[in-house]
């Protein structure tokens, strides 16, 4: 019922550390108040009149953020949400392209709207009726390349999979973008979880590979948890929808962008990008001693304040952890005060996204009630 930057409390006056952040949406902190004052002066001022009318806050926003970006993306387009966002990226490009064709990974998720569901290649969140197609990218095969519907015949260097697996991520995504280039393609760039520094090391994550994306989306963090998500492109791309008619009713409305705004004012004076690198490091280190501690912990993996730890049945067999005793460790963390996220593939993955305000002792915390759940279970079931 209340929540003050890193802490939750519920309706009995528990007090929780928050972890998950919202799904990975609080990103300075719960009512952090720079951002909320930014709300309240702006809620006496204006609200809404669509983005037919140019209003300041959006104007500025608009500026703000195309600076913390490469020179070459320069056109901002506002949406609600992040499936949103990457909807109108998919549109955008076909409208520039003329191909319909959309390359994603394998075992991504990317929204669950109609048209964004088709990017998403998990069997979770796909439902039995026709949604938005694409051709998929299995990147640990043999990778088949296909724009504009026309096979391509080509693959990436002819690779196994163990080749492929080898390869450094970098040279990867940049042989696919370079191919993906070379025949008249767009790249987009999904930030919805990755922007704002939360990685540490960049302000984006596609900084941190030396790539330069034509179409970068945005949403989640970039509010703070107010309704809002964002399309950056080039100029001349975004030129594809000059004579086409596109109007989002509430995008880039004053109070979102006020909102946003704020965030990147706090993310500037707070200094989260060098937060995340500094608590993350920390939390990733502690997490993998949890790893060499307990049969069940898998791996742990990630980068700053964006983790993972995943739970097997054994490490020789890999096994996911079966989702019963996932949710007695769980629910056991959040008696003690922990609220993290549960995720990946096969829902055996416990994801530590918080705020970016956390500190060492928070992650430390986090680490001890981990710790004190998972022996808990192992002990019960021996």
């Amino acid at each position: 019922i209340q929540g003050k930057m890193q802490w939750l409390w519920d309706h009995e006056g528990r007090r929780y550390l928050d972890m998950f952040a919202g799904i990975v949406t609080v990103s300075v902190g719960h009512c952090h108040p720079v951002v909320a004052d930014g709300l309240k002066d702006q809620i006496d001022r204006l609200w809404h009149t669509t983005n037919l009318y140019l209003t300041p806050p959006m104007h500025e926003y608009a500026e703000k953020l195309t600076a913390t970006l490469p020179d070459h993306l320069k056109v901002c387009f506002f949406t609600n949400s992040g499936s949103e966002a990457n909807d109108l990226a998919m549109a955008l490009s076909r409208q520039y392209t003329k191909s319909f064709d959309v390359i994603s990974f394998r075992n991504a998720y990317h929204g669950g709207s109609p048209y964004s569901v088709g990017l998403t290649a998990h069997g979770t969140w796909k439902h039995n009726y026709p949604n938005g197609s694409c051709s998929w990218l299995v990147c640990y095969r043999t990778i088949h390349i296909r724009v504009g519907g026309i096979p391509c015949h080509t693959t990436i260097h002819q690779l196994t999979p163990v080749q492929v697996i080898s390869m450094n991520l970098q040279n990867f995504l940049k042989g696919a973008f370079d191919l993906v280039h070379e025949r008249g393609g767009l790249c987009v760039i999904d930030e919805v979880q990755t922007g704002f520094g939360r990685l540490g090391s960049h302000m984006w994550g596609f900084e941190s590979l030396g790539l330069r994306p034509d179409i970068v989306t945005m949403a989640k963090g970039i509010a703070n948890g107010f309704p809002m998500g964002a399309v950056v492109t080039t100029p001349e791309v975004a030129q594809a929808f000059t004579g086409t008619l596109h109007l989002n009713t509430y995008s880039g409305n004053p109070l979102a962008t006020t909102a946003a705004s704020k965030v990147l004012d706090v993310i500037e004076s707070d200094g989260t990008q060098a937060l995340c690198a500094r608590v993350g490091g920390r939390l990733i280190h502690e997490l993998a001693k949890l790893r060499d501690e307990f049969s069940i912990v898998g791996d742990v993996r990630g980068k700053g304040l964006m983790l993972g730890v995943e739970m097997v049945e054994d490490k020789s067999t890999r096994a996911p952890l079966n989702p019963a005793d996932m949710m007695e460790i769980w629910d056991s963390m959040k008696s003690m005060g922990l609220i993290v996220g549960k995720g990946g593939l096969r829902g055996n993955t416990f994801r530590l996204k918080p705020p970016m305000c956390i500190s060492e002792s928070d992650a430390d915390f986090a680490v001890a009630v981990m710790r004190k759940s998972i022996s808990d279970f192992v002990n019960k079931s021996t």
